[in-house]
């Protein structure tokens, strides 16, 4: 048969079966080239949320629906109000309510997270749901606690803890002691505004009044804290301290540099943990917790702000001579030394917010990488608003890696180690400016903005770093459960 009668010859007729079954074939390949694998409006799985943090694919304890869901349901309020006042974020929260649930075997579940309050919902099938609501009230500085919890819950995810179990175990940790002791933490709060006076240019005698007037800023918050003075007023008069204990021996011609010295000072007071957690709940989609959050850290900044604005007003009333806020502050020490100094005020600012000893070095580590990176960055000369940033992102990243394998949430390490990139003494210049010079108020406004700028960076830089990281901590997080309950 010749090419062109091949051509010619009538195609097989296709039995009526096959057409079917080729129409169905295209039809389903038409619905999946249309609509994807599965499709965006169908309501997503709540333990999907689990599926880029440390607790993902759980294991199932308990088969159907648990008779006493009332007691699984009062564990995680207990746990998830716990987390709250040790400083967690949102996501953190969440997450750690769905492992916990899931894993003691409760489906149906519905959290909702504000800045202030917990609430769950448990809608089983065929029986009265269950609505619970639990209020924070209060908070504390505990990473040590924190680190607690979420070893806790990786255990339950991983099938290791039982409910009545991981109650008692919770219930230990809220009447824990903290890791140091008041003395320790009141020690390394005045250690801290030395050291980083020392990094900033000051010289001892600089550092020593910085010791001093934080050790004395430090007796006033407790004694405030004691008479139940509101947070604002506390942060108010503690930075109105530090600034006039400095103004006041710059008068008595000490030489000293005195924005170096309330640097030193406020830095501890600025609101870095509610800034990441703030910044963290809003780019997770937890936007009332976030605004909650970001008008505490606002309202701590305006307290901050005004005290030090008090400090100069009274200060010119008594005759002290102007500061030149131009002065730029040469190195006082070479650059290794000032490495060493990094180091020892992170790991300082790890004991104020009593994380957990064998935390320390590490965060110390994790702000000696971060200061490499600032410096370096700002030599390319991107300018100082891009190189916290920077640095943050790769505080984040590292943070994050070291706090997984160590059995602890990202903010234990990442907070502490960040602390260093806060632009205070672009604070004191522009408060500076604005409270004593008229003309230059407009100036000193825009160097608060662009305080606040850096800080905000920073804190997402935080958030970024930690989200680059979680494709390698996956694994790690899984591994390190398992580990746990073997060694049960």
């Amino acid at each position: 048969m010749g090419e062109e009668e091949a051509r010619t010859q009538p195609m097989p007729p296709i039995s009526p079966a096959q057409a079917r079954a080729n129409n169905a074939a295209a039809v389903r390949m038409l619905r999946r080239l249309m609509t994807g694998d599965s499709p965006p409006t169908a309501p997503l799985s709540i333990v999907d949320r689990l599926a880029a943090s440390p607790y993902a694919n759980p294991t199932i304890q308990v088969g159907g629906v648990d008779e006493s869901a009332r007691r699984t349901l009062d564990f995680a309020l207990l746990l998830a109000e716990t987390m709250f006042r040790y400083g967690a974020g949102a996501l953190e929260v969440e997450s750690s309510m769905i492992a916990v649930t899931a894993a003691l075997g409760l489906q149906h579940i519905e959290v909702d997270i504000t800045n202030q309050s917990v609430a769950i919902n448990y809608s089983p099938r065929d029986q009265t749901p269950i609505q619970l609501l639990r209020v924070v009230r209060s908070w504390t500085s505990n990473y040590a606690g924190l680190a607690l919890v979420h070893q806790l819950v990786s255990e339950i995810a991983a099938g290791g803890v039982g409910r009545d179990e991981a109650m008692r175990r919770l219930q230990g940790i809220t009447k824990r002691a903290k890791p140091f002791p008041r003395w320790a933490v009141t020690a390394a709060y005045s250690l801290f505004a030395a050291l980083f006076v020392g990094v900033l240019g000051g010289g001892l005698m600089a550092s020593l009044i910085a010791f001093l007037s934080n050790l004395g800023v430090s007796l006033v918050s407790r004694v405030m804290g004691r008479w139940r003075v509101p947070d604002f007023f506390t942060t108010l008069a503690s930075a109105f301290l530090v600034t006039l204990i400095a103004l006041l021996m710059f008068w008595a011609k000490m030489t000293i540099a005195p924005a170096i010295v309330v640097v030193g000072g406020i830095l501890l007071l600025l609101p870095t943990s509610r800034l990441v957690s703030a910044t963290q709940d809003a780019i997770n989609g937890f936007p009332v917790t976030a605004a909650g959050r970001f008008l505490s850290a606002f309202l701590t900044f305006a307290a901050l702000v005004a005290g030090i604005a008090v400090a100069f007003l009274a200060g010119e009333l008594l005759g002290v001579s102007r500061i030149d806020v131009t002065q730029t502050f040469p190195p006082a020490y070479p650059y290794w030394v000032q490495v060493i100094l990094i180091g020892a005020a992170v790991a300082a600012i790890a004991v104020t917010e009593q994380t957990s000893r064998r935390l320390v070095i590490p965060t110390a580590l994790v702000g000696v990488v971060g200061y490499f990176v600032l410096t370096g960055v700002q030599l390319t000369g991107v300018g100082d608003r891009v190189a916290p940033a920077a640095s943050a992102v790769v505080i984040g990243f590292l943070a994050r890696i070291v706090a997984l394998r160590m059995g602890a949430p990202q903010l234990v390490v990442a907070v502490p180690a960040a602390l260093i990139l806060l632009p205070g003494l672009t604070i004191f210049r522009s408060m500076y400016v604005a409270t004593l010079d008229v003309n230059q108020t407009g100036a000193g406004a825009g160097g608060m903005l662009t305080a606040m700028a850096i800080i905000l960076g920073a804190a997402a830089g935080i958030v970024l770093g930690d989200h680059l990281a979680r494709p390698f901590t996956q694994k790690a997080g899984s591994v390190e459960r398992r580990r746990r309950w073997m060694r049960r």
